[in-house]
């Protein structure tokens, strides 16, 4: 009999809905550079200075070697400390790390983008990352406010010909040695094909998204797939702690999920570390945050919980289109969520 792997759902016997109980649960995945990147990383968007050294210091020492930070996040100087200081007790390597941060909207400009880079590295303590993305398809004016008090009219539109300009700097990055990959985030299917389409020298390696049980973007995934981009997820546990304007009363809230916590249950973990698990297995990196060292080290902990195959249809199922995270403070005057987000 002939079989053929299905990403993150095992076996299927061809001309049949029968599924082998075979799970593939990788720990690193390889990006179209060829360098491995860990599934599961340790997020730090919301993690307050204070708190996220000790976090990444935790995780460091759990196992976690994959660190997603941020300029925006105002903390990647608290997490250069603490990466120095766990790779100079013996705990870690720095080659053994795989760090990324993202260049903020109000850097775009392609005269901005080298030393936006070379801030974070300097606030990371680091020579290199190893992957840097656009946190936005879309930049701001240098002197914009911070999120969420940008005048509508200071916001432009979504522009493939200035995207593509920040991009040459981006690729510059790599020429230079300060990231290894590059890549992008939040970026529709529309947004990837009009990029690609253009005249690029590096394909994105990245592109990271909000994911999880209730926004799975499947068509979106497959579409990275199958030009060699990884596919990321942030908020995997709905971004329980996300600023009030981006809470809406009537979301539904993954960790409250009776079918997630059934199948938890059944496993004996965590309905935090079933989320965790179903984005793995289904072949997806995955960024988990907390700044609870018990969190942190359960969150990692997801690589031991074996989902099968009915617990990945199940979860499969609750896909509603719900996404927690609708960047109103990038919209356009009268632009809708579905129309930021290309209609997808």
């Amino acid at each position: 009999t002939r079989l053929t792997r299905t990403e993150g759902l095992g076996t299927r016997l061809l001309g049949s809905s029968i599924f082998v109980a075979k799970i593939i649960m990788a720990r690193v995945a390889k990006l179209i550079t060829g360098s491995p990147i860990p599934t599961i990383g340790l997020g730090t968007w919301k993690s307050a200075r204070g708190e996220v050294g000790e976090a990444v210091r935790c995780a460091l020492e759990v196992g976690y070697r994959h660190l997603d930070c941020a300029h925006i996040y105002g903390n990647e100087d608290e997490i250069g400390q603490a990466i120095t200081a766990k790779v100079a007790d013996g705990t870690v390597k720095r080659e053994d790390i795989f760090v990324t941060s993202k260049l903020w909207l109000t850097s775009f400009h392609q005269d901005d983008v080298l030393a936006a880079c070379q801030t974070t590295l300097k606030n990371l303590q680091l020579d290199y990352v190893d992957l840097y993305l656009t946190h936005w398809p879309i930049g701001l004016p240098k002197n914009a406010p911070p999120p969420g008090q940008s005048p509508v009219d200071q916001r432009p539109a979504w522009n493939v010909d200035r995207f593509r300009q920040t991009w040459k700097a981006m690729e510059a990055l790599v020429d230079k040695g300060l990231t290894r990959s590059i890549g992008v985030s939040n970026f529709t299917m529309k947004k990837l094909t009009e990029l690609l389409s253009g005249d690029i020298k590096i394909i994105p390696a990245v592109n990271q998204v909000e994911s999880h049980i209730y926004l799975q973007q499947p068509k979106l995934k497959e579409f990275c797939e199958t030009r060699g981009i990884v596919f990321e997820a942030y908020s995997p546990l709905g971004s329980p702690d996300r600023p009030a304007r981006f809470i809406d009363p009537s979301d539904p809230v993954p960790l409250q999920d009776p079918v997630a916590k059934k199948i938890a249950e059944k496993h004996k973990c965590t309905v935090g570390q079933v989320l965790i698990s179903w984005a793995v297995h289904r072949g997806t990196v995955v960024l988990p945050k907390s700044v609870n060292p018990s969190r942190i080290a359960e969150n990692f902990g997801s690589y031991d919980v074996k989902l099968d195959a009915d617990d990945m249809k199940q979860l499969e199922a609750l896909e509603c289109g719900c996404r927690f995270i609708k960047a109103q403070f990038l919209f356009t005057e009268g632009q809708t969520v579905a129309e930021f987000w290309d209609n997808e």
